[in-house]
């Protein structure tokens, strides 16, 4: 055996002693004590935060979402039947948040931030919390800038300018999806990023959405948040944010932004039955007290900032279905006070075939001219009158067959307004394209067109304005200026297209 020196294992024991250095690591740690329906209560937690990530076993995480005595309710962000009772959960200190990027545009998303597109991992470093405080009043402008639609009736009488928030509203199958589509689609070339958010719809609905988009080529420039209605109630509540949160990112650079949230019924529900689970008191229709804020707090969000931070917006367009066309009822009540505005579609006009089927009488904006060009103003001045008073008249006079002469013509007129003010899907026009449309209707150069002709009318005239020389002129001339300066050039150009359409 060999020579074991004592004093030199005396000498490093003395220096590990010296040098220990005691690292004590607490975790704030819990167990669950009931599982199911995407909803977890979890015992010891007395440090969680409100919104904080948890990290529960089998990668699967949640969000705290109720703060009580002795327990936290917490939303299950994964599948619910990998957890267990009895299952230890961790806190992470970190607040939920997405990831954001230039890299998510092109995507199909859930409100996770993960791609379900099949087109591989987004390498994103950036995040944002799913939950900020919105934008205050003194860092915010006044929305001044159209956010054009394409789409003549809603440029015309409830026109959306860049920072708004315009709701779309009706029942089912009357073509709410159809108009934020079509705006998104007219954004090309604009410079506005758009994000659509499906919460509770079909996959397969999704999938003509993105279909859609990419034939267009409008994914260029377009992100989808989609939380279907397979997903579980949690995910359906988190998708609008985890959008607004990816829009704020843009609007922070600068940039504009179009959101669509389709539709916050569905997300409504998703959180009554999130608020069931938790225990929560139900109010009216059985809806938390908080339905308003739930809501409240997402519209917010969107603004135009001030030059000072960088000029960027983000427009909302959220969509409410209606049963049976009451918006009387408690959350199409809630939305249109927190909105600057409602697009009504009514099922009487859409199966008529008056497509888009907007009742001019119910659909308002409450930002107005503020919120369209010179041009498009200064044609659709009596629009909305013209529109409602024939409509008025029409319903009167379907009893009686004699009538005025200036009855008729204002009859006359008003069906002329009709036809021009329906569009077909997915044909977006550009803003010289709308005004000159307006102006063969404003100053009477459709009256003597046979009601039947007026679309072959307007292909004629969108056609002339492709390729005719001096209606090219007059296109380029509107498209700068965005005012009509010399509407004598105009009449001209009329007066000989008349001639040659008839």
């Amino acid at each position: 055996m060999a020579n074991i020196n004592l004093s030199e294992i005396s000498k490093v024991l003395k220096e590990q002693i010296k040098n220990y250095q005691e690292d004590i690591k607490t975790e704030n740690v819990g167990y669950v004590v009931e599982v199911g329906d995407g909803i977890a209560i979890v015992y010891g937690l007395d440090k969680a935060m409100s919104s904080e990530l948890l990290i529960f076993p089998n990668d699967v995480y949640g969000m705290v979402q109720n703060l009580e005595e002795d327990a936290v309710g917490v939303i299950l962000l994964g599948d619910s039947s990998k957890i267990k009772e009895g299952d230890i959960v961790k806190c992470s200190g970190r607040i939920l948040e997405v990831p954001v990027g230039e890299e998510f545009i092109g995507r199909v998303v859930d409100p996770l931030g993960k791609p379900i597109d099949g087109m591989g991992v987004i390498k994103s470093t950036k995040t944002r919390p799913i939950e900020v405080k919105a934008t205050g009043v003194m860092d915010r402008e006044a929305v001044n800038e159209p956010l054009e639609t394409g789409i003549k009736v809603l440029d015309a009488l409830v026109p959306i300018g860049k920072g708004q928030r315009e709701l779309i509203i009706g029942d089912r199958q009357t073509g709410k999806t159809s108009i934020a589509v079509d705006t998104i689609l007219n954004q090309k070339g604009k410079d506005v990023i758009c994000i659509y958010v499906a919460i509770g719809q079909k996959e397969s609905t999704v999938s003509n959405v993105y279909e859609t988009l990419k034939a267009s080529g409008a994914m260029d420039y377009s992100i989808i948040v989609s939380a279907s209605a397979s997903n579980p109630a949690p995910l359906l509540y988190l998708a609008p944010y985890s959008g607004v949160s990816m829009a704020e990112y843009f609007m922070h650079q600068g940039k504009n932004v179009l959101i669509v949230y389709d539709d916050l019924s569905k997300h409504a529900v998703a959180y009554r039955e999130m608020s069931l689970l938790l225990h929560r008191p139900p109010g009216r229709e059985a809806y938390p007290g908080d339905v308003f804020y739930l809501h409240s707090r997402l519209l917010e969000r969107a603004a135009k900032l001030n030059k000072k931070l960088g000029g960027g917006s983000i427009t909302a367009l959220p969509i409410i279905e209606t049963q049976a066309g009451d918006i009387s009822a408690y959350i199409p009540t809630n939305v249109i006070s927190i909105t600057d505005g409602q697009i009504f579609l009514q099922s009487d006009y859409f199966y008529k075939g008056i497509r888009p089927a907007i009742n001019p009488g119910l659909s308002v904006s409450r930002v107005g001219g503020a919120a369209q060009t010179k041009a498009i103003k200064k044609l659709s001045g009596t629009l909305r009158l013209d529109l409602a008073s024939f409509r008025e008249l029409e319903a009167f006079t379907q009893f009686g067959s004699d009538l005025d002469a200036q009855t008729k013509a204002r009859l006359e007129r008003g069906k002329r307004t009709q036809e021009v003010l329906k569009q077909d899907l997915h044909k977006t026009l550009s803003m010289e394209e709308e005004a000159m449309a307006l102006f063969a209707l404003t100053y009477g150069y459709l009256d003597n067109i046979k009601i039947e002709d007026i679309a072959r009318f307007e292909d004629s005239l969108y056609f002339a304005m492709k390729n005719d020389d001096k209606a090219k002129a007059i296109a380029s001339k509107i498209r700068e200026e965005k005012q009509i300066s010399d509407v004598n050039e105009i009449k001209e150009f009329f007066n000989e297209f008349v001639k040659e359409f008839n």
